[in-house]
């Protein structure tokens, strides 16, 4: 089976759609972006409201804690994700 030049001209130019695709989404949002260290936190609970604590940690982004029963101002331990914004309480 012989391929005609348009077939092939079609051909060659979804290969490079495709390459340039793959080469500019792992430049703009590389698959290690997926996959987030995870940091361990002494923080004091600095709100409650309705069972959602609020903290402040270190990377100075406000820490969300649902289903929390802590008041303001103890003192616990929580697990974040790099750059994110909730975070959950570490039990002893």
């Amino acid at each position: 089976m012989e391929l005609s030049s348009s077939q092939k001209t079609s051909l060659v130019f979804v290969g490079t759609f495709l390459t340039a695709g793959i080469v500019l989404s792992t430049m703009i949002f590389p698959f290690w972006n997926l996959i987030r260290e995870d940091i361990f936190e002494e923080v004091i609970v600095l709100t409650n409201n309705d069972g959602v604590c609020y903290v402040e940690t270190s990377d100075t982004i406000p820490k969300t804690i649902e289903n929390c029963a802590l008041k303001t101002g103890d003192v616990v331990t929580i697990k974040f994700g790099e750059g994110l914004a909730w975070a959950t309480i570490v039990e002893p």
